[in-house]
């Protein structure tokens, strides 16, 4: 079961197809630095907050470490900041983000082509993120995007309350979309259903792991040098279309065949309107 610190929402399409859990294939991704470019947004709204609070601002380094694990988290690490005063500060951000920072926000080129790529093949997409529920789909309708998603998991709605990991969040969303990752990893419980994760920082490879699940790094986001490789992420892409072939190794996609002529042969199509050629 989702628990209470938890939520997941799902989407339904009328032109969905129902499948068993051992015949799901199935992508999870991450979404600020994997789906979506914050394009700054989140560490100029933190920069913010943190100037009405009279913090000393960190380096450009320490604040692009900021996207991806929890908030409440990050800021307990700053120097000056106490745990009373990370509610406001949170909050101060939160409404900077919601002003501006969601429609700074870009989807990451190719992403868009991949998702449509994935839902006509019948592969069940999902977003498992550390972002409150609400707001993640919030950005990804602002975004044009959320169509594409089964189901979005996400971290409670008051972000000033660390919570545990990816773990958690990632089981809320492989219950959402029909598999049970209480009973235990799914190599073991649905070994026939192929599942991946895919994110652009340790916490996301973290989180796949605790199920038994690979992840695919993405090097578009905001992990520090080496910071993938270390965590095990497994292979690591630089670009959407290298993404793809990643889920098609891994068996979650299907190649395209091409139709195959003989050597030497010339394929002439007949122009419209006519019916031979002279």
């Amino acid at each position: 079961m989702i628990s209470d610190s938890l939520t997941a929402s799902a989407a339904v399409r009328s032109d969905d197809v129902v499948v068993t859990a051992p015949d799901i294939r199935a992508v999870l991704f991450d979404l600020d630095g994997t789906l979506v470019d914050p394009a700054g947004a989140i560490t100029l709204g933190i920069v913010h907050a943190l100037n009405v609070h009279g913090i000393e601002i960190p380096d450009q380094e320490v604040l692009d470490s900021f996207v991806g694990p929890p908030l409440a988290t990050s800021l307990a690490s700053l120097p000056g900041v106490t745990e009373a005063m990370i509610p406001s500060i949170v909050e101060e951000y939160r409404q900077r983000y919601l002003a501006e920072g969601m429609q700074a926000s870009r989807v990451y080129p190719g992403i868009e082509d991949l998702l449509r790529t994935l839902n006509a093949a019948g592969v069940v997409c999902a977003v498992a993120t550390s972002k409150p529920t609400g707001l993640a789909e919030r950005l990804l309708s602002i975004q044009g995007i959320r169509d594409h998603f089964a189901a979005v998991a996400g971290s409670p709605e008051d972000e000033s309350i660390p919570h545990a990991g990816k773990g958690p969040i990632l089981g809320a969303a492989l219950e959402a979309i029909g598999l049970e990752p209480a009973d235990g990893p799914l190599a073991e419980t649905s070994p026939q259903a192929k599942v991946v994760m895919v994110g652009d920082r340790i916490f996301d490879v973290d989180g796949a792991a605790a199920h038994g699940l690979s992840c695919i790094g993405v090097r578009w986001g905001y992990a520090p040098a080496g910071e993938l490789e270390q965590a095990g992420a497994r292979p690591i892409v630089s670009t959407a279309e290298r993404l793809e072939e990643a889920l098609v190794s891994a068996g979650i996609l299907v190649p395209v065949k091409q139709p195959a002529y003989a050597p030497g042969y010339v394929r002439f199509v007949v122009p419209q309107g006519r019916r031979t050629l002279d």
